[in-house]
């Protein structure tokens, strides 16, 4: 593994195995009667949030402290920050505390870059979204529900009936991954579109002109403005969040309006293969770019999503700090079959 984690872009197709499969591993302990590993005790994870964040700090905090690593939490809000302190100065600040990682989100694109490259810390830097750039540990959760839903299952077929499978070892090669909504402001979408077609799928992107960032032409997938078009072939659909707290212009007509064109309900639903599962990396505008209806179905992996995110991450943190020996050790095995 490399030193940091900013961009989906940074890992190779060995890489992004590499994290899914130590993420099964992980996966195994939320499943034992106490859910901790002692791997990264006596290292010290620093949550820098400068945005508002429910399940990706919380994921996170999750994820260091069933490592058994101190967790610092550092909110924008009540620090020196709204004081003027920059980023910086922040970040000088949490070396002389002896941070080992540091996770940050940043309302500015690069802000994670900077921090890595800058020389102000000598621990690991985690990309926990910044601006409308990337958000790769999103992309790393939504892989691993995508696999284990469509290339883990027993017979190693696509068979949402029988529910998630174990997806050691697998991609998603030969996948169709659909990403529907606000592709312009999402971090998620340009992480997915990297990391997927890293591992091999095809990805298609549905939105309205407007809602499509200049230059998508050159990224690897294929662009769309009709949702019905590409739903029967369809193996997973990612519906996005349209990000009404970014945009500074009128992009679509009305909310009814961009829900009648590009919102799933359960007619669409209902055109989607048997295997198909529907995906959200929240939180969700139900109503809009999803009905009730759909959000609360059984095909809907939202809630999954999160549970497999603290697995992802604890993969994300141990590799980057810990690594060298397997997450779990045959005592631990031997523990979790008593």
């Amino acid at each position: 593994m490399k030193r940091h984690l900013i961009s989906a872009a940074d890992l190779t197709h060995d890489d992004a195995l590499l994290i899914l499969d130590t993420a099964e591993e992980m996966a195994r302990v939320a499943n034992r009667p106490i859910k901790k590993l002692p791997t990264l005790r006596g290292r010290t994870v620093v949550n820098l949030f400068f945005e508002d964040s429910t399940r990706t700090r919380i994921s996170f905090e999750a994820a260091a402290k069933r490592l058994s690593a101190d967790v610092i939490n550092f909110s924008a809000k009540g620090s020196s920050v709204s004081k003027g302190e920059s980023l910086k100065d922040t970040a000088l600040t949490l070396e002389a505390m002896g941070a080992d990682a540091v996770v940050i989100r940043h309302h500015a694109s690069g802000a994670p870059h900077r921090l890595a490259t800058s020389g102000w810390i000598k621990g690991s830097v985690v990309n926990a979204g910044d601006g409308t750039h990337e958000h790769p540990t999103q992309a790393l959760l939504d892989a691993f529900t995508m696999r284990r839903h469509l290339a883990g299952a027993p017979d190693g077929g696509p068979t949402y009936h029988q529910g998630p499978g174990d997806g050691t070892g697998r991609d998603l090669a030969g996948r169709r991954i659909t990403i529907v909504g606000d592709v312009l402001h999402s971090r998620v979408a340009r992480s997915n579109v990297h990391l997927l077609g890293t591992l091999g799928a095809h990805v298609t992107l549905v939105a309205p002109p407007t809602l499509l960032p200049i230059g998508v032409e050159s990224w690897p997938c294929e662009v769309s403005y009709d949702l019905d078009s590409v739903l029967a072939k369809s193996d997973a659909v990612m519906m996005l969040r349209v990000q009404s707290e970014r945009m500074n212009a009128a992009f679509f007509p009305t909310e009814r309006e961009y829900a009648r064109r590009y919102g799933l309900d359960a007619a669409r639903m209902a055109v989607l293969p048997e295997h198909a599962i529907v995906m959200h990396p929240g939180p969700m505008n139900r109503g809009m770019e999803i009905t009730a209806e759909v959000a609360d179905s059984g095909r809907c992996t939202a809630v999954e999503q999160v549970g497999n995110g603290v697995s992802v991450r604890m993969a994300v943190l141990y590799l980057l700090l810990g690594g060298n020996e397997p997450a779990i050790t045959t005592e631990n095995r031997t523990e979790e079959t008593k």
